[in-house]
């Protein structure tokens, strides 16, 4: 007796792996999304069911925002999220950095031969989540699948679109001497979470990753000063707040003073980073934004940062100033001046 050609049995969530098959097209691949990736991303734009996603335009006078970013942390699950969290926080923070509301996301997953159905299974639900949680949709997707010792279980790469109000400019360029450097709170926290769970390392106390969505913080601070009055706004992810500075610096051709004694690290964080040789400053964040800001407007938007439940640590931690080296300084505790430089090298390989 010949079988139904349209039968074919459900997948093993919790012992089955990904095969080749599965990225090839065919049926295969039609059965991982219909069973794995539909369910968790459900949504009127991904039920078109089209390659890509037809979407209503942003309200009257907005412009677009878009940004991409890839997501090949190792390890895929650490304490405090993973990588399926992670690839929706990294991208909306991104839009959101521009002063934009995202809207909607599209995902690309690069699948490793071999990989866990149901460790995949625990990223898309995961990712799904952190989706509904920021109101910002995964409309439309692509999945692919390597050659087992090629890929590292699952590499992730989103993009994201926002609609940005007519008018509103804010910037790596326009920060200006005298304006103050903020930042949403503590630093240091997601680099640890992820070293700790990669190297097993055990501290007294569990530090996890601050990854969040920030948008939402992001409209209450844009909310509470005049328009304009925000210069700029970073999420420092890889190479730290450091780093993050002093791209800000060299774009607005100025320089930066920081206030060692103002800078919110935990003081787990700090221990750990001495015992393994590391800055804090260094160490990537997931949930944590710089803003620059107008001199007259910082103790509006240090108290709105401090009003939402993302920046109850937020702090004021600097100054901009006259450089023409665009250099980032540091005062000490100690009431010297030390370099923040770029950083050198990568002391956390694969961080997100």
């Amino acid at each position: 007796m010949a079988i139904r050609s349209d039968y074919i049995r459900p997948l093993d969530l919790r012992h089955g792996r990904i095969d080749m098959n599965h990225g090839a097209g065919g049926r295969a691949s039609l059965q991982l999304i219909e069973e794995v990736f539909a369910p968790a991303f459900d949504n009127e734009f991904l039920r078109q069911g089209d390659d890509g996603a037809r979407l209503p335009a942003p309200p009257a006078g907005h412009g677009l925002v878009m940004a991409t970013d890839g997501h090949v942390i190792s390890p895929l699950f650490f304490p405090g999220g993973d990588i399926g969290s992670l690839a929706v926080h990294g991208t909306v923070n991104d839009v959101a950095m521009l002063g934009a509301t995202p809207l909607y996301l599209a995902a690309s997953f690069i699948l490793e031969e071999g990989l866990a159905l149901v460790d995949l299974v625990k990223i898309v639900q995961s990712m799904a989540a952190a989706s509904r949680a920021a109101g910002v949709p995964v409309v439309t997707g692509d999945t692919k699948v390597v050659e087992q010792g090629k890929g590292d279980g699952v590499f992730i790469a989103t993009t994201g679109i926002g609609a940005l109000p007519p008018g509103r400019r804010i910037g790596g360029a326009l920060a200006r001497p005298g304006d103050v450097v903020l930042v949403s709170g503590t630093l240091g926290d997601h680099g640890v979470a992820v070293l700790s769970r990669r190297e097993s390392l055990a501290f007294e106390t569990t530090i996890e990753s601050d990854s969040a969505a920030l948008h939402g913080l992001v409209a209450t601070l844009l909310e509470s000063v005049p328009e304009g009055a925000v210069r700029t706004l970073r999420d420092p992810t890889r190479g730290g707040l450091a780093s993050t500075l002093n791209e800000i610096a060299r774009q607005s051709r100025a320089g930066i003073t920081l206030d060692e004694a103002a800078l919110p690290i935990r003081p787990q964080v700090e221990a750990a980073c001495e015992l393994l040789g590391l800055d804090p400053l260094y160490m990537a964040n997931e949930g944590k934004l710089v803003a620059i800001v107008a001199p007259e407007s910082a103790d509006d938007a240090l108290a709105a940062l401090r009003s939402h439940p993302l920046g109850t640590q937020a702090a004021r931690i600097g100054t901009v100033g006259v450089d023409a080296q665009h250099f980032v300084q540091m005062k000490t505790r100690f009431g010297g001046r030390r370099m923040v430089d770029w950083l050198s090298g990568e002391p956390l390989p694969r961080i997100c």
